[in-house]
């Protein structure tokens, strides 16, 4: 029993090491921008650099469009198929799968080359095309947590019974989803989202090759010539993500346990 602990505790003291010491390293050479002396001046340079601060913000805007498109499409699709269509979750779980082996680079050649200037559906020919292609690529990256965040919610109620006495109320299909089903598994939907946010903030292929203004490409143009703030950049991006994960951890405490009842 000894022997076990003492190996469990090595690896998890080796593994924290190698976890914390480059980001103790990296934050430590984001102070060193003042010659002689530690300071917070690289942070003061980035945030107060009007290019991080557009980028951020165009991609928490895209973010929160990405949010919503993915909660409009998921959370209907999941309630749908444990509802009627139980024998199409393999195939469903496989496509939502499939943005984990297919690079996000095939994606936006795909889009390039059907919503080019010269196609019949030129997307790409206006800003607002562009961004609205944006989201979607964005929606297909974070459908795998997406989808299985909103499952797993579902797994914790009884969407028959439920769905039922909101029949027998009067409720349509979309009050039942929207007033009913929405409610009960928005802690698992805040988890997706909050993975869908970390996603965007830091995606570097879709915007650079789209050519958006987005936080990815900021992050690697500064990295490429700056000294400092590149550092001072990956701590906050660090912190952003980690930030979202702590904020999924917390929601999972309130989150209703699985009831354990066939749907």
């Amino acid at each position: 029993m000894k022997t076990s602990r003492f190996w469990a505790w090595l690896v998890f003291i080796v593994g924290a090491a190698y976890f914390f010491i480059p980001l103790i390293a990296t934050f430590e050479f984001s102070l060193r921008m003042r010659r002689g002396a530690y300071s917070f001046d690289a942070y003061r340079v980035v945030l107060g650099d009007a290019r991080f601060q557009e980028t951020f913000a165009y991609s928490v805007t895209v973010a929160v469009f990405t949010i919503l498109l993915g909660v409009f499409l998921v959370v209907p699709t999941a309630y749908w198929i444990r509802l009627r269509m139980p024998q199409l979750r393999p195939v469903v779980e496989f496509i939502t799968l499939l943005p984990l082996v297919i690079p996000a680079i095939v994606i936006v050649f795909g889009y390039i080359r059907m919503y080019g200037s010269n196609s019949p559906l030129p997307f790409l020919g206006s800003a607002r095309g562009t961004d609205a292609l944006l989201v979607i690529g964005y929606a297909t990256l974070a459908l795998p947590y997406m989808y299985r965040a909103v499952d797993t919610g579902l797994r914790t109620i009884d969407v028959r019974t439920l769905t039922e006495a909101a029949q027998i109320l009067g409720a349509g299909w979309t009050t039942i989803i929207a007033r009913v089903i929405l409610p009960n598994v928005l802690i698992a939907v805040l988890s997706g989202a909050f993975l869908t946010f970390a996603i965007v903030i830091g995606e570097f292929t879709l915007a650079s090759l789209l050519n958006r203004p987005a936080f990815g490409p900021y992050l690697q143009n500064i990295g490429a010539n700056r000294a400092y703030e590149p550092a001072a950049l990956a701590v906050i991006a660090f912190a952003i993500t980690w930030g979202c994960m702590s904020v999924i951890q917390i929601l999972a405490r309130f989150a209703p346990k699985s009831a354990n009842r066939p749907n």
